[in-house]
């Protein structure tokens, strides 16, 4: 009995371990893959840093724009994990680069995580397996009803599958908070984006689940959070709070999806280019830490727990492409 316990075991973590090959016949028509330079803030000390666009569900299937994103970024998308759910050298996570490719525009989502996988292991001579881990996580659950405003935003426009627009040219207006006042072309759509400032971060959130809400705060916090708060429809929220000093305006790269946007004191003091005396930290109390903030702004609470959890692990990659 005891060896048969055993031997079931074996072909069980066997089985784990196994990374069956993507199918090679799946590529892109065109790939391009250089390395990315740094955003530069504007006159005002404001960096914009876009999503990803275009593929599968978008207004262009048949091409893809992927600015300034990190690998650790292509494998969330191609093996649809988590930035978490990967380990591999620490480079993954910071070394950059610009990515184009073209495909049929009848390409699937599963077809074009194939390419996205067969594009890493040709360009990046990558290989991989997977197994499971146990690992720290977090249960988003409701501490007080109320707080959170469902949202009247029913359906997206016909035009929402990119990422909103930019706010204009010139310098922001800044509210009493501290944070820009944006305009409604970037709020009053479907989504979440972070803006950044000195002292304090905010997501901004517009027709979004709780689901969605776990799967950003998964980011922020690098570990596993899962939707415990059995609230099925779409909020509408803001969330202040004093991010981590570790935390950037880009972590958790593209499949995030929208804008993040950052400002601070430009690189010299005082009015006009090359300043920015229009960012300030408003008088009074600094925003409270994240897990504060969502208890006493939403009514939700991160409790802690463990679970196991499927991992990537790199077994080889290199660190530069073959040419494109």
């Amino acid at each position: 009995m005891g060896k048969n316990i055993l031997a079931a075991s074996m072909i069980a973590f066997a089985a784990l371990a196994q990374t069956p090959a993507p199918d090679k016949s799946l590529t892109f028509e065109v790939a391009s893959i250089k390395p990315a330079q740094p955003p530069k803030p504007d006159a005002q000390g404001r960096m914009f840093m876009r999503g990803p666009s275009g593929g599968p569900g978008s207004k262009d299937p048949g091409r893809i724009s992927y600015p300034f994103v990190t690998l650790k970024n292509i494998f969330m998308t191609a093996y649809n994990v988590k930035n978490y759910q990967i380990s591999g050298p620490s480079w993954l996570d910071n070394q950059r680069f610009d990515i184009t490719a073209t495909m049929p525009p009848d390409t699937t989502k599963e077809q074009f995580q194939i390419m996205l996988q067969n594009l890493l292991l040709d360009r990046f001579q990558l290989s991989v397996h997977r197994e499971k881990k146990e690992l720290p996580m977090y249960s988003l659950v409701v501490t007080k009803a109320g707080k959170l405003k469902e949202s009247a935003v029913a359906t997206p426009p016909p035009d929402n599958d990119g990422p909103p627009p930019l706010p204009p040219a010139g310098p922001p207006k800044i509210g009493p908070d501290g944070f820009p006042v944006l305009p409604t072309a970037m709020t009053g759509r479907p989504g979440i984006f972070m803006m950044m400032m000195p002292g304090r971060a905010r997501l901004n959130a517009t027709a979004q689940t709780m689901q969605d809400l776990a799967n950003r705060l998964s980011q922020q916090l690098n570990r596993p959070v899962i939707d415990n708060t059995g609230l099925a429809v779409k909020y509408d929220f803001i969330l202040t709070y004093a991010p981590d000093p570790n935390e950037g305006p880009g972590r958790g790269g593209p499949g995030l999806g929208g804008v993040a946007v950052a400002i601070g004191p430009g690189p010299a003091a005082g009015p006009g280019p090359g300043g920015n005396d229009n960012v300030f930290i408003p008088d009074g109390e600094t925003p409270p830490p994240l897990f504060g903030a969502l208890q006493s702004q939403l009514g939700l609470k991160l409790e802690p727990k463990k679970g196991d959890v499927d991992f990537i692990v790199v077994d080889k990659i290199e660190k530069t492409p073959t040419e494109n």
